[in-house]
């Protein structure tokens, strides 16, 4: 009369269930419009999830790269030597107390460029079976040296009053630069020298 009651469900269908519920509850945790369950990392923890260690072939790289830039650097190094191009000068040669120095020297004849050649000669001479012209040569030797003294001397002096009036007064170093310089074969200074014998240096 009121109809037939529904009968209880099997086992295997209440195990049915339950496994399509797990199914389901575990697409809907998976699809975007889910929540994330889970706070969101840090920027830091992000950034150093995303790095990796460097493997070989990035190493290889690495050093090629540096290499190709330090033989850039060394070519315009070399070039500004030539050129006297202040922007890649070794340190040592920079700053325009350093270039005016350079100029004066290179302005002027210096008896220390000699000291090499003479030194040369001497050498040449040893070999002379001829004690005469031995101790000439040694005479003239030394006479040179106590030239190159007087005239080092005399351009440290030069080179303090030219730089005090120019500069104020000379940085450290500046002296000492310009005295050596002048000891040295014009053709062999580096910088190379960019003024002319006897041009006038302001």
């Amino acid at each position: 009369m009121f109809g037939r009651k529904k009968e209880a469900p099997t086992a295997q269908e209440t195990v049915d269930l339950a496994a399509s519920a797990q199914v389901e509850e575990a697409r809907r945790a998976a699809s975007p419009s889910a929540g994330k369950g889970a706070p969101t990392p840090r920027r830091k923890d992000q950034v150093a999830a995303r790095q990796r260690p460097l493997v070989p072939n990035d190493r290889k790289a690495a050093r090629d790269a540096n290499r190709a830039a330090m033989r850039e650097e060394r070519l315009k190094t070399r070039a500004a030597l030539d050129t006297g191009d202040e922007r890649y000068l070794p340190l040592r040669d920079k700053g325009p107390n350093r270039r005016f120095v350079r100029d004066v020297v290179d302005a002027r004849w210096n008896v220390g460029e000699f000291v090499m050649i003479a030194a040369a000669v001497f050498v040449v001479a040893s070999f002379i079976q001829n004690l005469a012209i031995q101790s000439f040569i040694l005479m003239a030797f030394w006479v040179l040296i106590l030239l190159v003294i007087a005239d080092s001397i005399r351009i440290r002096f030069v080179l303090r009053r030219r730089l005090t009036e120019k500069f104020g007064s000379p940085n450290q170093g500046d002296v000492w630069y310009g005295v050596s310089r002048a000891l040295q074969l014009r053709r062999f200074r580096l910088p190379k020298p960019q003024v002319r014998r006897g041009d006038k240096v302001s």
